[in-house]
């Protein structure tokens, strides 16, 4: 049986997420709505790529309506996900991906094990995290920019705002984020950029799936744990 999907935000996410699902013949697009629309009918999974404001009320419906939610959408405070708990095995799944690349997902293991070895370099060093966007991001610094900070701070055991975090919004980047790792000695730079929306997408469907059966809380690293430990482990992946 396919995977039934709703998708709050038909903005320029919303809208290949939109297209993704009519392309997968394992999903079935029940509704895609825009500003101020109610759902009709119901869903599996249904993906957040709306605004700050709207995901309060897009968790309430989620948990009244038992359905499992996957948000994507940036810049709203996760004190919000205070009452979903995964003790409670009738509970829905909310998973939180400020950023819906695997590729990303792999950034952020990088920036742990950066920060960890910061820790032990024979001389100072200065992390830091840049995030270059389009001129209408509006959240600064992005959703995944803070996600890499605090993996650097938490893995070197800085205050978050001893990670230096920059921000420009310029021209029509989709999305580029680099971690920094600097010294006396030499410098370390890892450089993500995404050159389609399509990505996050094909990645927001996936996390979906994923997310679908599994209450509780979750974060992207969660999502990608099934895909990346083996880099980690030596594990031979699975083909």
């Amino acid at each position: 049986m396919a995977l039934r999907i709703g998708i709050f935000g038909r903005g320029r996410l919303g809208s290949l997420v939109e297209a993704a699902v009519r392309r997968d013949a394992d999903l079935e697009l029940v509704w895609a709505l825009g500003r101020d629309e109610q759902p009709s009918g119901e869903v599996d999974v249904a993906v957040d790529v709306t605004h700050a404001d709207a995901v309060g009320p897009h968790l309430a419906w989620a948990r009244d309506t038992g359905t499992d939610l996957v948000i994507g959408t940036t810049g709203w405070s996760t004190d919000l996900l205070g009452t979903v708990t995964d003790t409670d095995d009738s509970g829905i799944g909310v998973l939180v991906a400020p950023n819906f690349s695997l590729s990303v997902a792999l950034m952020r293991r990088l920036a742990t094990v950066i920060g960890g070895y910061a820790v032990h370099a024979p001389e100072p060093v200065d992390l830091a995290v840049t995030d270059t966007h389009h001129r209408g991001k509006v959240d600064a610094p992005s959703g995944t920019a803070a996600m890499l900070r605090d993996a650097l701070a938490l893995a070197s055991g800085r205050a978050a705002d001893e990670v230096q975090t920059t921000s420009l919004r310029m021209g029509t980047v989709v999305g580029r984020h680099s971690v920094l790792y600097e010294s006396a000695s030499e410098s370390l730079v890892i450089t993500h950029e995404a050159h389609t929306r399509e990505v996050f997408a094909a990645g927001a469907l996936a996390a979906a799936r994923w997310v679908h059966g599994r209450p509780g809380t979750h974060t992207v690293d969660d999502w990608a744990h099934d895909q990346l430990h083996h880099l980690f482990s030596g594990e031979t992946p699975h083909p």
